[in-house]
């Protein structure tokens, strides 16, 4: 029998990558149920800049933290702005929202001086945080190191050019971008959830809300779990083979 041809060399390459890939997330533990990497970076909050510090709300204040992939794009100010409009309702629950981008302070402010009609985002009711180095991204898990990966991802078929003109204009060659992670961290400094979307899906602030208001009662009660689609007032269950069926005989 023939032998088969042997693999090419960007094949071993690929494999040798994806071997390192998989032995180091294995070693690392899950970002949820585990105390949030700290970082202090430079932001802009009400047109000035200032610095912000994970660790400085631990005991004081619940975060909702989100990452999004660039300045002057599309998707990015409508997920921005729903979370200004929205800021009043976090502050009920003790919340602050803090957005990232791996965009200078600089680029922040002009995004936040254009007007919304423009594509812009107006004043804003929390900080922007730059996050030029690329670490606060990479240790949350969200950083695309690889400009050729999320260049693809970016791309319209129908504006393939516009938006390669961005990207380059933004980020210039290989320097990386995040995905749209969103982590909900507790008074204690401790991930309770993390979700992260691809380029081109928006996240829900409304859902946002509700997962925020589920931590919250299930660390006031934490006798009690909340099921699928949980909203405050609505019944909850028992973490017990018994009692829960007090739940399902609800519904």
């Amino acid at each position: 029998m023939a032998k088969p041809p042997a693999p090419s060399n960007e094949i071993r390459d690929l494999c040798v990558r994806l071997s390192s890939l998989s032995g180091s997330q294995s070693k690392e533990a899950p970002l949820v149920g585990n105390v949030a990497p700290d970082f202090e970076a430079e932001a802009v909050f009400d047109q000035e800049f200032v610095k912000i510090k994970l660790s400085e709300y631990i005991g004081k204040k619940y975060v909702v933290l989100f990452f999004y992939p660039l300045d002057f794009t599309f998707v990015c100010p409508t997920e921005i702005t729903a979370f200004s409009d929205k800021h009043a309702e976090f502050e009920k629950l003790n919340t602050e929202v803090i957005g990232v981008s791996t965009d200078s302070v600089f680029s922040h402010l002009a995004w936040i001086q254009t007007d919304r009609k423009a594509g812009g985002l107006g004043d804003l009711n929390y900080p922007l945080v730059s996050d030029l180095t690329k670490k606060i991204s990479k240790d949350f898990g969200v950083l695309i190191p690889d400009q050729r990966m999320w260049e693809i991802q970016m791309k319209d078929q129908n504006s393939r050019k516009s938006v390669e003109k961005t990207v380059t204009a933004h980020s210039g060659p290989s320097q990386g971008i995040a995905l749209r992670g969103l982590f909900i961290i507790d008074k204690e400094g401790v991930i309770q959830h993390a979700t992260i979307n691809n380029l081109a899906i928006g996240r829900s602030v409304e859902e946002t809300l509700r997962t925020l208001q589920a931590v919250q009662y299930v660390q006031e009660n934490p006798d009690e779990v909340c099921p699928a689609g949980w909203k405050p007032g609505e019944k909850t269950m028992k973490p017990d083979s018994k009692l829960s069926k007090e739940y399902f005989a609800a519904i």
